[in-house]
Parts: C-alpha cells; structure tokens; sequence
C-alpha cells in the first residue's frame, strides 16, 4: 500500500518496499507547448518504419482497407497508453517500469528481456538496406547483410558520441520525419487516385472486419500490425525516458544521459521525487497535464494516423489487391516500380528513398530506446552503489552490444526483414497486453487521488487490456496448433 510521508504533510508518497520511498519536492513551472512540441517525435519516427512504411500497407496490398479501422483504433489506444505512461512520469520523474518494480521487484528485468526479445532482431536496417539495393538497381546479388552492419555501425557512432543522446536523436528523427512526410504531401497529388480514397471510405467505414483466417494474413501479422499502429511493444514505455530528458514535469529533476566520452556523466539512478499537492502545485500539475497531452495528440496521433492512411491509400493507388503473394518487402519493389511507370522513374526512387529513412529512423531509434529503458533499470536495480558504472556508461554498452548481436544474427543468415519485423512486432503486441494492465494498476494506486487516472482513460486501459490479450492468446493458439 502506498505510504504517508508523517502527520506534518498527509500526503501520499511512493511504495518503498522494493525502493528508497520518494522525497517531496515541488514540482517545477510548466512550459509552453513549443518548447516541448518534439518529446515524441523519436516515437514517431519510430511508429512510421514499422506500420506505416511496411505492415499496414502490406495488409492494404492484401484485401484493401476493411482493417484500416483497427490502425486509427490502435493509434488512439496507443495515445491514452502514452499519456498514462507520461503521467506516472510528469508526476514523480520515474520510468513507468520503475512504478511497476515498486511493487513487485521481478518487472525491472521481465520488460529488460521483453525489450531485447523484441529488438535484437535488425529487422528495419536490413529493411532500409533492401530498399536502397532497389534504389540502386543493385538486383538480387545487393551486398544487403554488409550495408546492413554499417548502417547499424554507424548508429552506434551517433549514439555513443552525442554529448547529450536525446538532443541529437530528436534533432536527427525531427529531419527525418520532415523528409518522409514531404514525400506524403508530394505523393497525395502525384500519386495516389480517387478510386483509392473512395475506397477508403467505401471499405474503411462500410465494410469493416477483421481478417482472422485470411490465407496471407497470420495471427502475429495482425497482431503486430495492431502493435505498430504506432510505436508498440516496449517503445511506448520508454516515452517516460523521452520526456524528463526533455525536462518535462518532474523530469527536470532526474539525471540526463550523455556521452561517457564527451558529456558530463552523472552516477546516481533515477528515482523519482512527489509533489505536495497544494494549490500551487496542482496549478503547476494542470499546465504539464495539459501541454503534454497537446504535444502528444498533435505530434503522435495525428502526424501517424495521416502518414499511415497515406502511405496505405498510396500502396491501394498502384499495386492491385491481392497481387502481392509473399510476406516479404517485394511489395515495396512493386510499389516503386510501379510509381516509376505510373508517375515518373524519379518518384519511384524517390518512394525508395523515403522507405530507407523511414526504416533507418526506427533502428536508430530502437536501439536508443532499448539501451534507454536497459539503463535506467539497470542503474536503478542493480547498479545503484556503483560510482563508475553510470546510467550513460550502461547505455553506451548495451548500443554496441545490440549492434554485436544483430551482426551476428544476420551472419548467421536470418535476414529476412520482413520475417524480422513480424516476429518483433508480435512481441511487442504481448508486451501491450502486459503493461496496459499494470498502468492500470500503477495510475489508480500509486499516485494521489488529485493526480490519478481517471474513470474514462481507465476503460480505454481495460479495453487495450482485454484487446491484446484476446490476440495474444490466439498468437498462443495459433503457434500451438503449427
């Protein structure tokens, strides 16, 4: 149960049975929404090479937009489990696997192993390798494998060099982001049709279904496409990392990470503080509420939901349904050869272009966030006596060792990046089953009545619970009887 603080304040504080208990400090000033509009572009950028670029447009390829439904349900879903996630975060400047580990200690390393299941598979660079082979005209004997080990080569320079890591992956996911939705605006005109809106609207809204059973569509597709509407899986639980690194609400107060080689470390974890909740601080409280639930909905949902409907009217405009017949990336090839006899030679191109930053965008981000949520627990839980092996020292480990080990599965001869973002996405779609519950639990207890979740976002909780894990369990099913 959570505890008091003494007489004197009657106020409620963290659990502190697995954790130190939380000191009070008051919570800082908010800020405008343009000085934090950005603190989920890394999830976006990571959201756009998984669904948006690859598995929403595949399944569109497949039986047209009768599933278009479940992505703009999944995105929404996904917005409320960020905010929730946020929420523990503004309030106390704890990762949400931290509140979870509060109260049963065995969490910290669950979501630690969920997070590399999930992502030692270097699905998307493999993918943004493939896509520039057909932008090169490099045919079947590409050199996919070596391209594909010095893009991740090159991520690990980036992120163990930055002197403050989340300033320079924001900076580099903001330019990315803005190229790949140039190409969306460009192609609304040049390339996509009126048969393919009408359709949307015919099929999205008049014929709405879900596909179980149909023959190129498994189980963990779909569920992993649900995932992917959006970030999915583990992504989601590291916009708590994203967001006091950003400074925002209780954020402010937490160590951030930097380079061991050209930042200024610091040692100790990143445990969490409470606020009294006096009248100045439930001002304060309503300012971070309100500014980060904008930036969310603004940067997060709506920039996703309209990538993800172009990109999949795009794949609806130029390659028949059902003409695609194999679950790999030939259907982006036929997208692009496509557009090239459709519009213009340089707009296929162009589409591959845009498919290689999009995928690149999302390894970069995954590693970082991986290594993220990997440190911060890892700092917190067993490492928190050690003056030398700092948050920022244990991520820049755990870069090069994802880097190592994705090496080697792709040596080892698994790189097929279709297969490598299914079985990911899939794990990540478990992993949404797991912590939609837990937030629940987190949001409801853990916090003071003034600042915990309310009844409305709770039921979109239960119904992201209950979603999930009606998927997961057929995932199950689904694996027992292959």
């Amino acid at each position: 149960m959570p505890e008091t603080s003494g007489p004197e304040r009657e106020q409620t504080t963290l659990p502190s049975k697995y954790l130190p208990a939380a000191e009070f400090k008051d919570l800082p000033e908010p800020v405008r929404l343009r000085k934090i509009t950005g603190a989920s572009v890394i999830i976006l950028a990571t959201a756009i090479g998984s669904g948006e670029m690859i598995l929403w447009p595949y399944i569109t390829s497949q039986i047209g937009f009768i599933f278009i439904w479940a992505a703009v349900v999944g995105f929404g879903i996904q917005f409320f489990l960020n905010m929730e996630i946020e929420r523990y975060t503004l309030a106390t400047g704890e990762s949400a696997i931290t509140g979870f580990a509060r109260y049963w200690k065995p969490w910290w390393w669950l979501f630690i192993v969920f997070a590399l299941l999930q992502n030692f598979w270097p699905g998307w660079a493999t993918g943004a390798a493939t896509t520039v082979s057909f932008a090169l005209g490099l045919g079947d004997d590409a050199p996919i494998v070596p391209i594909t080990i010095a893009a991740l080569i090159a991520i690990g320079i980036t992120l163990t060099l930055a002197p403050v890591v989340y300033q320079w992956v924001e900076k580099i996911q903001g330019v990315l982001v803005a190229l790949i939705m140039l190409f969306v605006i460009v192609a609304i005109p040049v390339a996509t049709t009126g048969d393919a809106w009408g359709a949307l609207v015919t099929e999205g809204i008049g014929d709405m279904s879900f596909p179980i059973g149909h023959e190129g569509l498994s189980i963990a597709l779909l569920l992993g496409a649900l995932a992917f509407a959006g970030a999915g899986g583990a992504n989601n639980l590291v916009q708590s990392n994203y967001i006091r690194d950003k400074g925002m609400g209780m954020g402010q107060r937490i160590p951030r990470i930097v380079s061991p080689i050209t930042g200024h470390e610091e040692a100790r974890p990143s445990l969490g503080y409470m606020f009294p909740t006096d009248e100045e601080n439930m001002r304060r409280w309503r300012g971070w509420w309100k500014v980060a639930n904008w930036e969310q909905f603004l940067t997060f949902f709506v920039i996703g939901v309209v990538s993800l409907v172009i990109l999949s009217v795009l794949a609806y405009s130029t390659l028949p349904v059902g003409e695609v017949q194999q679950e790999d990336l030939a259907f982006l090839q036929l997208e692009g050869q496509a557009l090239q006899d459709a519009v213009a030679p340089w707009f296929g191109t162009a589409f591959w272009a845009a498919a290689t930053v999009a995928l690149f965008s999302t390894n970069l981000g995954i590693i970082d966030y991986t290594c993220r949520l990997i440190a911060d627990q890892l700092k917190i839980n067993a490492l928190k006596d050690s003056a030398f092996w700092s948050e920022s020292k244990v991520y820049a480990a755990f870069v090069w060792l994802m880097i190592a080990v994705g090496s080697v599965i792709l040596l080892a001869g698994v790189d097929q990046p279709f297969l490598l973002v299914v079985i990911s996405s899939s794990i990540a779609g478990v992993q949404m089953f797991i912590y939609s519950g837990l937030l629940m639990m987190l949001n409801r207890r853990a916090l003071p009545k003034e600042v915990r979740i309310s009844n409305g976002r709770l039921a979109v909780l239960a119904v992201s619970f209950i979603f999930f894990g009606f998927l997961s369990v057929l995932l199950v099913i689904d694996n027992l009887g292959s």
